[in-house]
């Protein structure tokens, strides 16, 4: 059962990389060049999780920090190698340390002051993430006289219009 498990794991990753590189060069060196991070990344953050979980247990909770940075991290890193998005995907790195310590405190003691830098890292993330992804998407746009009016149009909004009286 392991065997097939295994086996329907690396045809699955096959398959992708062919469906997703056209062009025709399936060599080994490409193949280790776009999947390192599910090879080498994830699976020693699944590791630290497993030890966490199955082997040695509430003791072990300090494990799942290094497991949950590592496990986030190799996504991050999985999805900006099979579409080249490095440049929108580093703001996961910030996420990775916040999901990190989530985990830690989810299943630790709950010490209410982890809370603070996972909500800052967390903020900070989606931050960057928006800013960065509403930079694309206006540079991709920025032909278009159509965004820049409808900018113009809501920054004029925003200046003659009515204030709220709370």
């Amino acid at each position: 059962m392991k065997i097939r498990m295994i086996l329907g794991v690396v045809l699955m990753f096959l398959g992708a990389y062919m469906f997703l590189n056209q062009d025709g060069s399936y060599g080994p060196g490409s193949i280790f060049a776009y999947f390192w991070p599910s090879l080498f990344v994830i699976p020693v953050g699944l590791f630290f999780h497993w030890m966490y979980f199955f082997m040695v247990g509430r003791k072990g909770v300090g494990m799942l920090i290094p497991g949950g940075i590592l496990l986030t991290a190799g996504f991050v890193c999985q999805v900006a190698m099979l579409f080249d998005s490095w440049f929108y995907m580093w703001p996961g790195f910030l996420a990775a340390v916040a999901i990190g310590l989530l985990e830690f405190y989810w299943f630790g003691d709950r010490n209410r002051w982890l809370l603070i830098p996972i909500n800052i890292l967390i903020v900070l993330s989606l931050i960057f993430f928006l800013v960065f992804s509403a930079g694309a998407f206006l540079d991709q746009m920025s032909g278009q006289p159509i965004v820049a009016i409808a900018i113009l149009v809501v920054g004029a909004l925003m200046l003659v219009g009515r204030k709220k009286q709370y």
